[in-house]
């Protein structure tokens, strides 16, 4: 049977890609991988985040995705800047209402390798609890 290795990327629905890349951009350094009628891809290194215009989905209390970052207070106060309210300790709604869950790279045990972060210009370390949990499941 096959086995899932990885996440290529996630799919969040906006009003306007224009709208979306601006907001977006008062939050992160952002790359565009590509950009298109209707959609634009955020570089994350060796994923991204698609934006795709539509807003079908009304937002829920649970539906979210959990992004990555390597300072999660400065997102979080770029967030507050940008007017939106964090919420759950490192949550907040985009103006869609995508839920965006903030974790800091250091604490989570998903793993740049080292010829990625160098690519991207970051030195980032792990904390202890999640070099254990990595080591726990012998990927470290």
């Amino acid at each position: 049977m096959a086995r899932a290795v990885g996440m290529n990327h996630v799919a969040l629905e906006v009003g306007s890609i224009d709208e979306a890349v601006a907001f977006y951009s008062r939050l992160f350094d952002l790359q565009l991988r590509g950009h298109g009628p209707g959609m634009a891809f955020v570089d994350l290194g060796d994923q991204f985040l698609a934006l795709m215009e539509g807003g079908s989905a009304a937002p829920d209390e649970t539906r979210h995705i959990g992004l990555v970052v390597d300072d999660r207070e400065a997102v979080l106060a770029a967030a507050r800047a940008a007017g939106v309210e964090v919420f759950g300790g490192n949550s907040f709604r985009d103006p869609w209402g995508n839920q965006i869950q903030v974790v800091d790279y250091a604490d989570v045990q998903y793993t740049k390798t080292p010829e990625i972060l160098r690519g991207m210009g970051l030195e980032l370390e792990k904390s202890e609890s999640a070099q254990r949990e990595l080591r726990d499941k012998g990927l470290a």
